[in-house]
């Protein structure tokens, strides 16, 4: 699954308002995420092509199988990596920030391996 840095981003924070919205719309992830609506609409035709999401004649928008894969793999990620920074005594902002970062970059393996090692202790 080949997917964008951009991409990930979005499609994490469709998972995560989807936890406490009923229904998600592009409003809501433009507000979540800080961007114009107009560039939100854009990401999610985006999407919609590469069938990570679906979107409604509502226009309520929701993850398929692949984009709620990408999504839980991500958000994982970025829970993980960011408690274990704090834990490690990064400063709590500073470690959502790096978590954010390396969360896109670092391979399966190596995160399966992170995972491993810490949990073993």
């Amino acid at each position: 699954m080949n997917v964008n840095e951009s991409a990930e981003n979005y499609l994490e924070t469709i998972l995560i308002l989807s936890k406490s919205l009923p229904v998600v719309r592009s409003v809501d992830i433009a507000n979540e995420m800080g961007f114009k609506k107009s560039s939100v609409s854009i990401a999610m035709k985006n999407l919609r092509e590469k069938e990570h999401i679906t979107v409604t004649d509502a226009g309520f928008i929701y993850l398929t199988d692949t984009g709620r894969e990408i999504a839980e793999m991500i958000y994982e990620r970025h829970q993980f990596l960011s408690a274990w920074l704090i834990q490690l005594g990064v400063d709590p902002k500073i470690a959502l920030e790096d978590a954010c970062k390396i969360e896109h970059v670092i391979s399966a393996e190596s995160f399966d391996a992170i995972k491993k090692a810490i949990t073993l202790k």
